[in-house]
């Protein structure tokens, strides 16, 4: 595909998807954390209880959950465009497949959180389960990325 006078970055495109995905994952390791930040406050009474409410958990985790939703969501389309680009298909295969699963369970995880505000704990056992699955799918996606870049870095 010719991008007329941006031909020349076409190969650097390649990229920046793996770039933001491993700051994404980064920034799902962090989302875990708050959540158990967050499961910690819930159990704890007394003072202890009043000191992990300063921590602010919850608003920064549903912030935080706000923004791996949309950059997923980007950073998969993203993904897809410049393998289009540059090769003019997408690869079927199990790093596709599953980018796309990961994409369809934290757009589910993210749909319960209403339910969990009303304090439906099948919500939250589900988001939590969905999400700890996410997190395993990154860390196999974070591998099986890299041995893609390995292969384009090898073909440069």
């Amino acid at each position: 595909m010719d991008l007329g006078p941006l031909d020349p970055i076409k190969p650097w495109l390649n990229f920046a998807h793996p770039l933001m995905m491993w700051v994404l994952l980064g920034l799902t390791l962090y989302a875990l954390y708050l959540g158990v930040q967050i499961r910690r406050t819930r159990a704890a009474t007394g003072d202890e209880k009043k000191e992990l409410i300063k921590g602010k958990f919850n608003l920064r985790h549903h912030q935080i959950g706000a923004a791996l939703l949309a950059f997923m969501v980007l950073g998969t389309i993203g993904g897809m465009a410049v393998t289009y680009i540059n090769n003019g298909k997408l690869f079927f295969g199990p790093h596709l497949l599953v980018g796309l699963a990961m994409t369809g369970l934290i757009a589910v995880s993210a749909a319960l959180v209403p339910f969990m505000q009303k304090g439906n704990e099948t919500a939250r056992y589900t988001h939590i389960t969905l999400n700890i699955t996410l997190v395993g799918l990154f860390g196999w996606q974070a591998l099986t990325g890299m041995q893609i870049v390995q292969k384009i870095l090898d073909n440069f």
